[in-house]
């Protein structure tokens, strides 16, 4: 879906999916990396109107038509990077009990076309609601996955279960797999909400 979303949102996006009191359980970041560094290291997330937008409100709205003072030019800031045009989209149903996902899109050609919003909101609310089969790891895979949670390397992993340390990486590389992580602790993280872990 990550692909899809490229399509219609070129210049860059970020979704956070099912954020409880302050942390998503998953997110796609897609921004450009100069982007989130300047954004980070200014501060500018307490400040950003389209933050402030998507956890006071539900539906979907184009940056141009937000509203919300803009004090600190993180949309002026935002369009240096070649995010000139941005829309914020928000989730959440009553069953979700305060856990909400959001995402913010960017293009810097053009406005996003009304068909263009529905198709993102779609694409969020399906994403909001998780896969619909939650993949399931083999108990060999939790194995590996928890040594390796725990700070143990490979090579102890391999020693600790008997088997070749190629043996390992291939249970740790079906976990990233399964859970559509990037990385080995993005891997554990989501298994760890998840409660697997």
């Amino acid at each position: 879906m990550t692909n899809q979303i490229a399509l219609i949102a070129p210049a860059g996006f970020y979704v956070a999916l099912r954020v409880g009191f302050s942390f998503p359980e998953e997110e796609l970041n897609c921004l450009p990396e100069t982007w989130v560094e300047f954004y980070t290291t200014q501060g500018l997330v307490v400040h950003d109107p389209a933050m402030k937008w998507v956890y006071g409100h539900i539906g979907a709205v184009r940056f141009s038509e937000m509203g919300l003072p803009d004090p600190q030019q993180v949309r002026a800031h935002a369009a240096v990077f070649g995010l000139g045009h941005g829309l914020a989209i928000s989730h959440m149903t009553k069953a979700d009990k305060g856990r909400r996902s959001y995402g913010l899109f960017f293009r810097d050609d053009r406005d996003f076309e009304s068909v263009e919003v529905g198709v993102l909101q779609g694409m969020l609310e399906k994403l909001h609601a998780g896969r619909e089969e939650e993949p399931t790891l083999t108990a060999a895979e939790v194995e590996a996955l928890k040594m390796q949670s725990e700070g143990l390397r490979l090579k102890q992993i391999a020693a600790r279960l008997g088997i070749s340390e190629s043996a390992v990486k291939a249970r740790l590389n079906n976990v990233k797999r399964k859970l559509g992580a990037k990385t080995q602790s993005q891997a554990a993280s989501i298994a760890a909400s998840r409660r697997i872990l």
